[in-house]
């Protein structure tokens, strides 16, 4: 092939479709625990996540809610994933060997947000979320009191006893959140986020009509079971309500994953090198949003 920027142009543009072949149809879990916010800058601040919004009966004067002193900012950051294609295999019309590459950029653009999203997950437990607190955690400041969303229980099928105290425990805790004013917040907890190590464990519980014991379920659907083979732990375990507005976890997009490729054939890369690149590029970051939303058991008391 004679190499030009006509005939590069000509060539990015095929492995370019590949790319977003790849991208548009890679499955994802992600969008099932978190929500995309949109960003318009380097970072974006996220101070009014210390107020969990709730209408009240007005009398007299409005009581307006001031924003917290807490700080909880995201930062973008920036993203790549990079192929080099030998300028001897352009000549040599044997490209066939970077279409794979190509569609493994796709797939590992589109599966950015699942790997924000679920590193989020399985640092819940060390990780500050916006009141200067574990995301997961047992000492939640609420008003005077102090709440925890952190378990320590083995999620559990083996009697309706070790169900109860495991996933009934964190339902019911969850379920019992309330806000300043000792007002429930309505939290309907729906998701069940498991590694595979617990997904048996888990479409058991929220199918079967009697527990290993023998005795009845009572937790039989209360729940659309999550399996992620990037949540790194066997025993944790996650209760999370997306029913809100505000989901558990943040996805902050500042520029969507893109294909992009160097077609200049003058550059000094291919000049010293004789290599040409191409590959996907993207800003994006994670966060934590209203810890209310979730409940982390480690598995392992």
């Amino acid at each position: 092939m004679l190499i030009n920027k006509a005939s590069l142009e000509g060539l990015f543009i095929s492995l370019k479709a590949t790319f977003n072949k790849a991208f548009t149809t890679t499955t994802s879990t992600w969008q099932k625990i978190a929500m995309k916010v949109p960003s318009t800058t380097g970072q974006e601040d996220y101070a009014w996540l210390a107020n969990f919004p709730k209408m009240r009966k007005w009398i007299g004067d409005k009581m307006v809610k001031a924003l917290e002193g807490f700080k909880y900012s995201i930062v973008n950051d920036d993203w790549e994933a990079t192929v080099e294609v030998d300028r001897n295999h352009i000549e040599d019309d044997v490209l066939g060997i970077y279409a794979p590459q190509a569609q493994m950029a796709g797939w590992s653009a589109a599966q950015l947000p699942d790997e924000i999203v679920y590193d989020l997950v399985n640092n819940g437990f060390t990780n500050k979320c916006f009141d200067g607190k574990a995301f997961f955690a047992t000492d939640h400041k609420v008003g005077k009191a102090s709440v925890s969303n952190k378990g320590t229980a083995a999620l559990s099928v083996a009697t309706q006893a070790a169900a109860m105290t495991s996933y009934g425990a964190a339902r019911t805790a969850m379920k019992k959140f309330a806000d300043e004013e000792g007002r429930p917040l309505n939290i309907s907890p729906n998701v069940l986020l498991v590694p595979p190590a617990l997904g048996d464990i888990a479409r058991l519980l929220m199918t079967v009509d009697r527990l290993e014991d023998g005795k009845p379920n009572p937790y039989k659907g209360t729940a659309e079971v999550v399996e992620d083979a990037r949540l790194t732990s066997d025993t944790a375990w996650f209760l999370l309500d997306t029913t809100k507005p505000v989901k558990p976890v943040i996805y902050q997009e500042r520029k969507a994953p893109v294909f992009v490729s160097q077609t200049n054939p003058e550059a000094d890369d291919v000049f010293t090198r004789k290599k040409f690149k191409f590959g996907a590029e993207a800003r994006a970051a994670g966060g934590y949003g209203f810890w209310q939303l979730a409940y982390g058991s480690t598995g392992a008391a």
